[in-house]
């Protein structure tokens, strides 16, 4: 987060918008990065949807 994105309504005081940009640094949700030490998933997961498929792809049936 960048503090001079930030636009104060009505105009704060110095101290106040410290503060208030402070907070807003602590509170903003930020990536966390991968962990070293994690095993890797095996799992194999399918992120496609069934709209998204080609039509030239046979017809799916249960029975």
């Amino acid at each position: 987060m960048d503090a001079s994105n930030v636009a104060i309504t009505p105009a704060a005081t110095a101290e106040e918008a410290a503060a208030i940009v402070t907070a807003l640094e602590l509170l903003w949700p930020r990536p966390a990065p991968p962990d070293p030490h994690a095993a890797p998933s095996g799992k194999w997961r399918f992120s496609g949807r069934p709209w998204q498929a080609p039509t030239s792809w046979p017809a799916v049936r249960y029975r």
